[in-house]
């Protein structure tokens, strides 16, 4: 198979332990049915991938399930949970749909792209920051919000946004304490 390079200069491969996993999500669905995995096993590779999906990554998604590339590309470019170009350590993923726009939704991601300095789906020269906007994040209640990982931040305002900038420029938020305060 020839594999496109990833940032670092080299094709992206599963580890052992990743391919141990893929293999086992596998065997969690009938003979032929292994495609099931399939967004398991993209999360896997954009995990070990610094956050993102490289063709040479979703080649080796198809690899080991033993399917085409083009139904790899399909699914990770139907995703917004799947990043296609190389993201920021915080990816700011903003709803954008009607319940969190009639709380000011837009007001607040204008706000954040232009203190960062990037629009939307670009990452700050920095590395640390990436802004998203993608569709419902089923948080109505608690618009406008964002998610950063697997946390949501609620209630935005442009003090929040400030307060979190600052926070994870500072080094005082990492991957295991994203949630604001």
């Amino acid at each position: 198979m020839n594999a496109v390079v990833g940032t670092n200069g080299t094709p992206f491969r599963y580890s052992e332990a990743a391919l141990e996993e893929v293999r086992g999500l596998m065997n969690k669905y009938p003979e032929g049915r292994g495609k099931s995995a399939i967004l398991r096993a993209l999360h896997i590779a954009q995990e070990e991938n610094h956050g993102w999906l490289s063709t040479s990554a979703m080649d080796q998604v198809a690899e080991a399930l033993g399917i085409t590339p083009i139904e790899v590309y399909e699914v990770a470019s139907f995703y917004s949970m799947y990043n296609l170009e190389p993201v920021g350590k915080y990816v700011l993923e903003f709803c954008q749909t009607g319940p969190c726009a009639i709380e000011g939704a837009e007001r607040i991601i204008e706000y954040t792209k232009q203190k960062l300095g990037i629009g939307k789906n670009q990452t700050t020269p920095d590395g640390l920051f990436t802004i998203k906007q993608v569709e419902c994040l089923g948080a109505c209640g608690y618009a406008p919000m964002m998610q950063v990982g697997e946390f949501y931040h609620e209630h935005l305002d442009e003090a929040k946004m400030d307060q979190f900038i600052e926070d994870c420029r500072a080094g005082k938020i990492d991957k295991g304490t994203w949630k604001m305060h």
